[in-house]
């Protein structure tokens, strides 16, 4: 299975997109409410995310930083065994920055159920990198 890989260009500098995803005030505002969140390799944080019908505890390691330039993480389900990747890709000049985000693996939590299906993912992604960040940065 291909990973989802999801690119967007903001209007703003590339510190400011690092800080939108990295500190935890900021990500409260357009993300997740992540309680636990600290941008630093090794650091474990989870968060309840899902629709209307059902939730699923989110369990994630941070695996990889490079300030203002890439934040590597786990994601992974409670109850489940296997772990995911995210990571985003930062990039910027000037007051333009640009964001890859990819998220690989899925093939191994697919079994899981409809609601794992790689469809999912890219239009919650689509959502989340296109619209919510999008909005929160640009205000």
């Amino acid at each position: 299975m291909e990973p989802i890989i999801i690119e967007r260009t903001f209007a703003v500098p590339v510190e400011k997109l690092w800080n939108a995803i990295t500190d935890k005030g900021e990500m409260d505002q357009w993300y997740f409410r992540i309680d636990n969140f600290r941008p630093e390799p090794g650091s474990r944080f989870s968060f309840e995310g899902g629709d209307d019908k059902q939730t699923f505890l989110h369990l994630c390691r941070v695996v990889e930083v490079i300030p203002q330039k890439k934040l590597s993480h786990t994601w992974a389900y409670e109850g489940q065994d296997e772990e995911t990747l995210v990571s985003f890709d930062l990039s910027g000049e000037g007051n333009n920055s640009r964001l890859k985000l990819t998220h690989e693996g899925l093939e191994k939590i697919a079994k899981y159920g409809p609601a794992f299906a790689a469809e999912n993912f890219r239009e919650g992604w689509t959502m989340i990198i296109g619209t919510m960040l999008k909005n929160y940065l640009e205000k």
